[in-house]
């Protein structure tokens, strides 16, 4: 039996990888794996658990084929390995921090997507992005608009296995809410 390919979704500073680090021994327990992205930033530069790779050698792994999935936004190249589909195959189920721009695609060669939407309250996602200070005010007020027309459009067009995720408050409330769309919920706040 195939595993499920869940895709975490969610606008930048919604909390998507202090989600997967604080569910991350309670997703092992339940035999899913979690995808270690591949970045064209240092791994030093802070936020998520992923392999950092130069320009260059992303693009090289990216033509021999290395990744299931591929994209590139804001300036920088994300790759998931192939790995992906042996542990699939394998039954396992496997979380893969995704990107909403690339939803499409990945739905087309997975079509059985499990796609969990991590949303934030419009004033908490505000001060978490400029608490960051990567962007101006102007860009942040931008991003917000975006995000709310983004998952106002994925929600109107009913994707199949869509769960919403609140991660406006507590952090273990919003790992409970992770594993509760894993059992087949499609909303939970």
């Amino acid at each position: 039996m195939a595993g499920r390919l869940i895709y975490l979704i969610g606008p930048s500073g919604s909390g998507k990888d202090s989600l997967l680090d604080a569910a991350r021994v309670r997703l092992a327990e339940r035999g899913c794996r979690i995808a270690r992205r591949v970045i064209t930033r240092s791994a030093q530069a802070g936020g998520e658990a992923a392999e950092g790779v130069s320009p260059e050698r992303f693009a090289v792994l990216e033509a021999q084929g290395e990744f299931a999935l591929s994209w590139h936004a804001n300036g920088l190249s994300y790759g998931i390995p192939r790995d992906i589909d042996d542990w699939l195959a394998a039954g396992e189920d496997v979380l893969v921090n995704g990107s909403r721009g690339h939803l499409a695609q990945t739905r087309l060669r997975y079509p059985q997507l499990w796609v969990l939407l991590l949303s934030v309250d419009q004033a908490v996602l505000r001060q978490r992005l400029l608490a960051r200070g990567r962007e101006s005010l102007a860009e942040i007020e931008q991003r917000l608009a975006r995000n709310v027309r983004f998952s106002e459009d994925l929600v109107a067009e009913a994707v199949p296995g869509l769960c919403l995720i609140d991660n406006s408050g507590a952090l273990e409330r919003t790992v409970e809410c992770l594993l509760t769309c894993l059992n087949g919920e499609t909303l939970c706040a």
